[in-house]
């Protein structure tokens, strides 16, 4: 996941500076920011007459470990600050604002996302595979956000639902795609940052995808719903909870089930179910695929957070080989993994497939270039969704 940023007092530097930066009510010149133009540069600009210095930071400049990129910007006499990218690919980004060494969001663009705690301003570079993240002209699913009952937790708990386009009017039962996300993310996670949403819906209308309903739950056992949207109000998210990797969400993820499956018109058998994840949901869906190793025809790992030395002590990671052997025996459709040649999780997915393979165990490993970035899990997801169900 992303490197988490820590707030402290100098936010209310920042505010002074975006309070310079617009005046979007009540007069005052609106400064255009992104501006894309036809060749794909990219236009930023920042209102900041007393700033001595501003960076832009985006995720498509080299990174220096866990941090984007920067490039300084030049100051024009009227006090905005200015920089026009070389042409950038079909994408979507994210970038800040570096303020006299303050992050600051870009007042001109309304549109971000939150990835932990971080805020990030974020655009679309139309193309491919821009344009599967935009929300185009095709029918549209529909988004709900559920509160289910979990005996295992002892907790309602929230959980995002995707029905395909039609659903409501059909009276057709669908497939269903389990999509987890990684550590410090939520049941809001994919619908943002993942863009599952848009992906679904232009797969779907371009013939690419079968119509499938997708469950986007909260993976962190010791949360009823994302923060700000659960029991504990308002907080700060973390990027680790307790509880997230010692077996009680793979032991309770049969609660997950009985809820889309009593609730929705779906398939509920082994054909008709797949499960994958990112990073920490990676792992999940590797070890709910085995714990219950009859119940998944469709797997998928995108940049897995496997751990050689596994605790021991939950049941669900004691005999990982045997239960592995099982779930090969009893067969499935597609066994998908995918990881970045230069994410720090590689050698470890790496090591796993050599494992599969000296078992005889099938299954499809994907390189990309890039690390552990939500870039990948989007093109993996785009990648993965249209083999289920065939």
């Amino acid at each position: 996941m992303l490197k988490r940023i820590v707030m402290t007092i100098t936010s209310a530097a920042m505010l002074q500076y975006a309070a310079h930066a617009q005046q979007a009510i009540g007069g005052g010149t609106q400064v255009a920011s992104p501006e894309i133009h036809d060749d794909h540069t990219v236009t930023f600009r920042l209102e900041a007459p007393e700033a001595r210095e501003v960076y832009l930071s985006g995720d498509w400049m080299p990174a220096d470990g866990w941090t984007p990129g920067k490039v300084a910007m030049e100051k024009e006499e009227s006090g905005i600050w200015i920089h026009t990218t070389e042409v950038l690919p079909s994408e979507l980004y994210g970038y800040v604002f570096l303020v006299d060494g303050l992050r600051v969001n870009d007042p001109g663009n309304p549109f971000l996302s939150r990835d932990i705690a971080t805020l990030t301003n974020i655009f679309i570079v139309a193309g491919d595979p821009g344009d599967l993240y935009r929300v185009n002209d095709v029918p549209h699913g529909t988004v709900t956000r559920r509160w289910y009952d979990s005996p295992g937790l002892g907790m309602d708990r929230r959980i995002t639902v995707y029905t395909p386009p039609g659903y409501e009017c059909s009276g057709e039962s669908y497939p269903v795609l389990y999509l987890l996300h990684g550590a410090g993310g939520d049941e809001e996670a994919w619908p943002t940052l993942g863009r599952a949403v848009q992906i679904m819906d232009n797969l779907i209308a371009g013939g690419k995808a079968t119509p499938m309903i997708v469950a986007m739950p909260n993976g962190n056992v010791i949360q009823d719903a994302a923060p700000g949207e659960g029991s504990d109000g308002y907080y700060t998210p973390r990027f680790m909870v307790p509880k997230t990797m010692d077996g009680t969400y793979e032991e309770t993820f049969e609660d997950i089930m009985k809820f889309v499956e009593t609730h929705y018109r779906v398939k509920a058998d082994k054909a008709h179910r797949a499960i994958a994840g990112l990073s920490m949901g990676g792992f999940h869906s590797l070890h709910i695929s085995r714990y219950y190793p009859d119940t998944f025809d469709y797997i998928g790992l995108f940049s897995a957070a496997i751990l050689p030395n596994q605790n021991t002590e939950s049941k669900v990671y004691q005999d990982i080989d045997s239960t592995l052997a099982r779930q090969m025996e009893n067969g499935y459709k597609l066994y998908w993994i995918g990881c970045g040649k230069t994410d720090f999780l590689y050698n470890n997915n790496l090591q796993y497939k050599e494992k599969l393979e000296s078992m005889g165990m099938p299954h499809l490993f994907v390189e990309s270039d890039g690390g552990h970035i939500w870039k990948n899990w989007r093109i993996y997801l785009t990648a993965f969704v249209p083999q289920l169900f065939k």
